[in-house]
This record gives C-alpha cells, sequence and structure tokens, in this order.
C-alpha cells in the first residue's frame, strides 16, 4: 500500500517528478522518526515508575562476552536510591558532572571545552557528556560515533529532563552504568571489588568506584595505577561540597 503510494500508481495518475518523490521521502522519513521517538518515549515514561531490567548497552555488552563464553553472564542487581550510600551518590557527581543539579541535561562549558580539545588533538578526545547524556546512550544507544547517533542523544537526553525528575535519571544511571569487564550497576559494582553492598561506602572507596567509571574494563585490570590514586584523591577531597538529587 505504500510502496502503491510511494510511486502513484493509481489508474490515470500524472507521472511523479523528482521534487514529488524528494517530498514523499521527507514525509516517510518524517513519519518514521516521530514513531521511533514515540517508542523512546513510551519507555521513558514506564521507567519513571519502573526498572529498566536492562540497557542497549549492557545487551550489547552481553552479545559480545557470549561470543567468547555462551554461558556468559552479566553480575547487575538493581539498589534503590535511598539505599545507595552518598558518599557514592556525591562521589559520582563529583567526578562525572559537578553541575548535574544545575543544567538542564547539557553542560554547555563542559562542551565548549570538549570542542577545543578534540581540535588541538585533531581527534575525538572528549565529549563533554554529562550524567543525563550518558544515560541516554546506555539506555537506548550504540557505542557508535556519528553525527547521526549524536543527534540521537540530544533528543534523547531532552525527553530524559522533561519526563524524569533528577532523582530519577541518577538512580537509573547508578544502577545502569557499566563498572567492569562484565560489572554493570552500583551494587554489583561493589561487591566486585569491595565484596560488600554499595549501602555502605567509605569515601575513600565511593572515591575509586566513581574514578573507574571512564574506563572500567581497564581499570577492572589495572587497580593500583598512579593517575588512579591522584584522581581518587582529589575526588574524595570534593565530597563535602557536593549536593545530590
Amino acid at each position: 500500500m505504500i510502496l502503491r503510494w510511494f510511486f502513484n500508481r493509481k489508474p490515470g495518475a500524472k507521472k511523479i517528478t523528482l521534487s514529488g518523490y524528494v517530498v514523499r521521502m521527507m514525509f516517510l522519513l518524517c513519519l518514521w522518526l516521530f514513531f521511533y521517538y514515540l517508542w523512546i518515549a513510551l519507555h521513558i515514561a514506564w521507567w519513571t515508575q519502573f526498572n529498566p531490567d536492562s540497557t542497549s548497552f549492557m545487551e550489547a555488552r552481553l552479545a559480545v562476552l557470549q561470543k567468547e563464553n555462551p554461558n556468559a553472564k552479566l553480575q547487575h542487581k538493581w539498589l534503590a536510591y535511598h539505599q545507595i550510600s552518598n558518599n557514592l551518590k556525591r562521589a559520582v557527581i563529583a567526578s562525572e558532572d559537578s553541575k548535574f543539579l544545575q543544567h538542564n541535561g547539557f553542560d554547555w562549558d563542559g562542551i565548549k571545552h570538549a570542542m577545543k580539545k578534540n581540535i588541538r588533538q585533531r581527534r575525538f578526545a572528549a565529549g563533554g557528556s554529562t550524567i543525563t547524556q550518558q544515560l541516554a546512550k546506555n539506555l537506548f544507544l550504540s557505542s557508535d560515533k556519528s553525527l547521526l547517533r549524536k543527534l540521537d542523544e540530544v533528543v534523547i537526553t531532552v525527553m530524559l529532563e522533561k519526563m524524569m525528575s533528577k532523582q530519577r535519571i541518577y538512580e537509573i544511571y547508578l544502577n545502569v552504568i557499566e563498572w567492569g569487564h562484565h560489572v554493570f550497576g552500583v551494587e554489583a559494582a561493589a561487591r566486585h571489588y569491595y565484596r560488600q553492598s554499595a549501602h555502605s561506602m567509605t569515601t575513600s572507596q565511593a572515591a575509586k568506584l566513581a574514578v573507574i567509571i571512564p574506563r572500567p574494563r581497564y581499570y577492572d585490570q589495572h587497580r593500583h595505577t598512579r593517575y588512579l590514586s591522584r584522581r581518587t584523591a582529589t575526588i574524595r577531597a570534593r565530597l563535602r561540597l557536593v549536593k545530590v538529587p
């Protein structure tokens, strides 16, 4: 039916011009985008009240692990927001997104800094992503770096900020991000690195877990680097200044 409409195959219909095909293609593209973002919006609306069982990134990582070992599983256990140590909540904000409570999903100063760094190094060295942007990527997107995927990330970030509270965004983020080779979420991370619950993190433990986030698989294998120790000390010193949602 759509093909018949697209090629205008009705009896006696006039031949469609090139501009006519372009208009039809644009209409179909807009229609596809509408249903795609409606699908995303419905998921976000559901997750305002119910916890996601998995994410796009978790499923992608599991697929990679199961290529090496068909029986591979992710370490993941949901922990309610009020059960997560305040030390850890403060540490992750201090390390990943110090303006989380102030911005609307985008840290424009951070984006400008990242762009200057990328231009200086002539490669994609920094992204300036906020916690909300990172959550958008984890929930719905692939790890590919492209302009279209970045535009997708922007739209989803706006939707998350409009539809969810900061506390809910942060709760989901802490429970789904990668923290090691097959470790996802704060509770699995606490048990993986310290063999205890994320409910009772010391300031040093919390700071170190926060610093691991940008390169979780690397630091899972290299837990005592000089940079990790220095950065952990820096984050620990900032904790008393950080507010959490």
